[in-house]
């Protein structure tokens, strides 16, 4: 059996409040897609290119591993370390965030800065690049 609704709030409010909060939900994980896709194209683009850059040492590398030998090859190739550690850092700090999302929940301010969008978004209607992503 259904659990009876409260007697003050009528059904179309809580309706609209459970579309609400699917609409939240929906910018969420949008926003987990859209910093998952922003790291992907980085690897793809930056990091690949970064390792390319590297390539002569990651052969020697293969051949006679030492923690030296790490260190000069970025040392002395600074454009492609600098690649390498932005993408490893955009992929850990997208790892941490979510991981704290989900270990913890989202956090008050982010909850209202979502909500303060969905009704940005529900404002302006199908003219808003997210609507159909978050309203439909």
């Amino acid at each position: 059996m259904l659990p009876e609704q409260p007697p003050h709030i009528p059904k179309t409010e809580q309706q609209l409040d459970l579309t609400f909060k699917q609409q939240v939900q929906k910018l969420h994980q949008l926003t987990v897609a859209g910093r998952w896709l922003v790291v992907g194209l980085l690897w793809l683009s930056v990091g690949s290119l970064s390792l390319w850059g590297l390539r002569y040492e990651i052969g020697l590398l293969r051949q006679y591993f030492t923690w030296v030998a790490v260190r000069y090859g970025l040392y002395y190739n600074p454009i492609p370390t600098f690649g390498l550690a932005l993408c490893i850092g955009m992929t850990v700090s997208v790892l941490v965030w979510q991981s704290r999302n989900i270990l913890l929940g989202l956090p008050p301010q982010e909850q209202r800065r979502l909500e303060q969008q969905v009704c940005r978004i529900r404002q302006q209607g199908s003219s808003h690049p997210l609507w159909k992503w978050v309203c439909q």
